[in-house]
């Protein structure tokens, strides 16, 4: 039977003097959560290789370190170190004192949003409107609907979405503001691509772990946005979709999906990737490790792990007004303009 570990608020007391040996072969030391946790890497976690991180090598290196661990926040730095090396943000260790997390993979981009700006007079302004976890108004004399969407982990039902196209039914686009949103709920992130697509259409694929091997992986399935419900909340008119590195996880899911979309551009800075759903194991010490299992890819079988390049590529974020947005402004206006020529031409 295992018994856990009580760590204390000081985490003074020794790590050896609270530790049994667990179920499954461990010992609950330094050393045996430091082989625990490579041997769960090693075997179920799905971007080994993809990462580029000589897995084997970091072994070596933190055993090294295990014998001179002698508290709990001692021995969770160190894991939290070793997972460092994956640079996934998908990777954490979960204790009662903190919650381990790399950031490694935000850095090198440029920061292009400004909540000041977007929520200033020009854009959104102070008086928005908000549908479920949508923030919302029109922009550019009214031509643009604006919508910011923080988070993913702020639902949103059918009628949210069917007021908000009412109220841009007039607009010639709508501006689609994802930027540092980073992830939540990918079945919402499913609902919310489906509103820009005309029929159910493939945007990926997925696979999960198979095996103990770094390539032992299932049979790749097709990802399809599905648009056989709520078929009055559909827009085909233009839409531009904002991302930037903060854009994680179920973002970068729903980015990747928004590709595939009819009349759709993709501007910003590349998203933060997150392209994999994240399981959870359990160490000897009882503390929980997560990290993904399930591994997704594009339309045409590449990654998306590392990320979504945008359409069209935003440098800065603007000093007075947001260029990412007055560039999505641009991009609809010449869309209604093409557009419109075609039709005359006919």
């Amino acid at each position: 039977m295992k018994i856990r570990c009580i760590i204390l608020c000081c985490l003074t007391m020794l790590l050896c003097a609270c530790m049994q040996e667990p179920e499954n072969g461990y010992e609950n030391t330094a050393r045996g959560n430091v082989e625990a946790l490579w041997n769960i890497i090693d075997k179920k976690y799905c971007f080994v290789e993809e990462k580029g991180v000589d897995w084997q090598a970091v072994k070596t290196e933190y055993l090294g370190y295990a014998d001179s661990v002698k508290t709990g926040r001692e021995l969770f730095d160190l894991l939290s170190q070793m997972l460092d090396n994956l640079h996934d943000g998908h990777v954490n260790i979960y204790t009662d004192f903190d919650v381990s997390r790399n950031r490694d993979w935000y850095k090198g981009y440029p920061e292009i949003y400004n909540s000041e700006l977007v929520y200033g007079p020009d854009y959104l302004t102070s008086s928005y409107h908000v549908a479920g976890g949508m923030h919302y108004n029109m922009i550019a004399d009214s031509l643009v609907g604006l919508i910011r969407y923080p988070s993913f982990s702020s639902g949103f039902g059918v009628m949210n979405m069917l007021y908000v196209l009412m109220y841009f039914s007039d607009c010639e686009g709508i501006v689609l503001d994802v930027r540092q949103n980073g992830g939540g709920s990918i079945e919402y992130a499913k609902s919310l691509a489906s509103t820009f697509f005309s029929e159910q259409r493939q945007v990926g694929w997925w696979s999960h772990k198979t095996g103990e091997g770094h390539y032992d992986l299932s049979k790749p399935e097709m990802m399809q946005i599905d648009t056989t419900e709520y078929k009055e909340t559909r827009w085909t008119k233009p839409v531009v979709v904002i991302c930037d590195r903060g854009s994680y996880s179920a973002t970068n899911y729903f980015v990747n999906a928004m590709r595939y979309a009819d009349n759709c551009t993709i501007i910003g800075v590349t998203t933060g990737g997150g392209g994999g759903m994240p399981m959870s194991y359990e160490l000897p010490c009882g503390w929980m490790v997560r990290f993904s299992s399930i591994k997704m890819y594009d339309k045409d079988m590449v990654s998306i792990e590392e990320g979504i390049n945008p359409d069209v590529q935003i440098n800065s974020a603007g000093t007075t007004r947001d260029t990412a947005i007055d560039k999505a402004v641009e991009i609809i206006k010449l869309r209604v303009e093409s557009l419109e020529k075609s039709i005359s031409l006919e």
